[in-house]
């Protein structure tokens, strides 16, 4: 089955026998939001998986897929463990790799296997800060200007998508850039190559088989590195900070830069929400609305956290609404429960089924509280602006012109991360049912230490 609707499987597999050689005998679009595609050819009696890695469909690459390619090829040149790639397909524009082995967590790992496997990425992730830059440079990898901005190199990316993209207020994400604009983290000149999107693996038998997603990889500060991978632990659970960090320092040699590390990552925190602002509010076909709304979630609210660890603000709490569904529930109702009920045995339409599962789910709850949600922002806005906006648009227009008036000086600071942490407890209210999976968030690891930002 062409599981796109559009010849790109098949385009897939025909560039596969063409250039690689073989029988094909089997190929699939994985079940996710990102096209990524499983094969396997027979060559020479022998069986070769693939897995082809396509580009984002609903927001713009940081960096071009081609560049992530040649960054692959380099480490796996240079001893990392990383997938082989094979090639590239112009038409989808996509990464033929080998397909790795392992387990990309440690649900069925022991503590033992977890720290083994956790200190063979920090050893790894040392000899990968240690390689020459001159390959890299040669190759095209991107690097910032001047070596004391390789910190901040890959945020101005992104910013630039935001803003090419953006057309609807986004007073958060204005708050949160104002600030890291007055206070952005200092590299000390450092420059590696780096992940920055860390924490992705796959192990088996107490070793990483493989780095993987290597998308934002590029030249910058390696304590990024160190940064990236704190939002991941919620989920994955490698252990404390403090001991890694501790590790590394033994590994290199250097000292990690913690004042940095915590800008870092208060400055990835935003990644969500920079790259999903503009999908959110005019989603694409394919985009997984729900999951872009559930890691912008969680994400907005570790940037929250972290703001208020670094200005040492107790964050605030936000009631949660009574439900006070409208006349439209049993539709709602009916159209999850028809949603959940169709079965189909191919993986792909299997999980878009389940994206229009979850959004049913959220247009219910959203008429359930969504009234209650947007009225508890508008009275937060009364409080800041002395006013209440008529509707949560002209909230956001407002609340956004009084950010960018404050950016410079950052004046209402303490206000704008209190009120901007109850509007992303909020935000997640409506995601699903109370207590549901998509509703849910982990507090990420503490830093121990406050009051060290200005």
């Amino acid at each position: 089955m062409d599981d796109v609707g559009d010849g790109a499987t098949t385009r897939v597999g025909a560039w596969l026998t063409h250039n690689l050689g073989g029988r094909l005998l089997r190929i699939a679009r994985q079940g996710r939001w990102r096209p990524v595609w499983f094969a396997d050819l027979e060559r020479d009696g022998e069986r070769l998986g693939l897995c082809i890695r396509g580009e984002r469909t609903d927001t713009p690459l940081v960096f071009p897929l081609a560049h992530e390619m040649r960054f692959q090829a380099l480490l796996h040149e240079h001893g990392i463990p990383v997938p082989k790639v094979h090639g590239w397909i112009d038409e989808p524009a996509a990464i033929v790799m080998e397909r790795v082995g392992g387990q990309p967590d440690f649900e069925r790992s022991n503590e033992a296997e977890r720290r083994a496997v956790v200190d063979d990425y920090l050893q790894i992730l040392a000899r990968l800060h240690a390689l020459d830059l001159r390959p890299f440079l040669q190759a095209g990898i991107l690097r910032a200007g001047r070596p004391g901005e390789s910190g901040t190199f890959g945020m101005a990316r992104y910013e630039r998508n935001y803003r090419a993209a953006k057309k609807h207020p986004d007073p958060f994400l204005e708050f949160c850039l104002g600030w890291l604009h007055r206070n952005p983290p200092d590299s000390k000149g450092r420059e590696a190559p780096i992940v920055w999107d860390s924490g992705q693996f796959h192990h088996r038998d107490g070793r990483v088989v493989a780095l993987l997603d290597l998308e934002l990889a590029h030249i910058g500060d390696p304590m990024m590195d160190l940064a990236g991978w704190r939002l991941r632990d919620t989920v994955i659970g490698y252990g404390k900070f403090t001991e890694l960090y501790a590790r590394y320092e033994g590994l290199t040699g250097r000292p990690v830069d913690l004042d940095a590390i915590r800008r870092h990552h208060f400055a990835f925190a935003l990644a969500n929400q920079l790259a999903f602002s503009a999908a959110l509010r005019d989603p694409a076909p394919a985009s997984d609305l729900m999951i872009n709304l559930r890691w912008c979630g969680e994400t907005n609210l570790f940037a929250t956290e972290a703001l208020a660890e670094m200005l040492d603000i107790e964050p605030p709490a936000a009631d949660l609404p009574a439900s006070s569904p409208s006349r439209a529930a049993p539709a709602h109702r009916l159209l999850m429960e028809g949603l959940r009920g169709l079965e189909t045995g191919d993986e792909f339409v299997r999980y878009r089924l389940h994206t229009l599962f979850r959004i049913a789910r959220h247009v219910a709850r959203v008429d359930e509280i969504g009234a209650a949600v947007d009225a508890a922002d508008l009275d937060d806005l009364h409080r800041l602006l002395g006013r209440r906006p008529d509707s949560w648009r002209e909230g956001e227009a407002e609340l956004e012109r009084f950010v960018l008036a404050d950016a410079a000086t950052g004046r209402h600071d303490e206000a704008l991360v209190k009120l901007f942490h109850r509007r992303n407890l909020r935000a997640l209210m409506v995601l699903g049912p109370a207590g549901s999976a998509m509703t849910s968030h982990m507090r990420i690891q503490s830093f121990g230490v406050s009051g060290q930002a200005p």
